[in-house]
């Protein structure tokens, strides 16, 4: 997740009224690229997706859906669930949950950076999945929580998925 190169400041207005392929994140003016496209990423966040969704039918359930976390930032988390649909095309208020997959090429310290602005949003349950490790962990600041068991689940408990449900081939 790099600032492209050379890449000049852009304005919030521009960078919400502008279409990237693939998508861009957006940090103080600057777009960024996002880590994604692997087999393993795409299959974890269809499983995580297609599951919630599935499940949890009062679940607004969204892939990369670009979310406010600051004035000047927008993030576009993996998967995204709110309990009601946004009144927007992006998200203002935050999420009730934010998955993110790990791929490859990813930073732990930026994802960390950005499990943390989501925190700082109000975004209650945010979840950090790597398929590599089949591993499944829950960000409670300040630290990142590894799932031990089969099951992770919102804060409340009123949304969970198995380990099944998000490794399935």
């Amino acid at each position: 997740m790099a600032a492209l190169p050379d890449s000049p400041l852009v304005s919030v207005e521009e960078y919400l009224g502008t279409s990237y392929d693939p998508d861009m994140e957006f940090v103080d003016g600057v777009l960024v690229e996002r880590n994604v496209g692997d087999w393993l990423h795409s299959r974890v966040q269809g499983n995580v997706y297609f599951s919630l969704r599935k499940k949890y039918a009062q679940l607004k359930v969204a892939p990369e859906l670009r979310s406010k976390t600051a004035t000047t930032r927008y993030r576009i988390p993996d998967v995204s669930a709110v309990l009601a649909a946004p009144s927007t095309d992006y998200l203002v208020e935050p999420a009730f949950l934010v998955a993110e997959i790990l791929s490859k090429r990813d930073v732990m310290s930026v994802v960390m950076a950005k499990l943390k602005e989501y925190h700082a949003t109000g975004v209650p349950n945010i979840w950090l999945i790597d398929p590599r490790l089949q591993s499944m962990c829950v960000y409670r600041p300040p630290a990142l929580v590894e799932i031990e068991g089969d099951t992770i689940a919102t804060a409340d408990g009123s949304v969970e998925l198995t380990r099944g449900e998000i490794f399935a081939e």
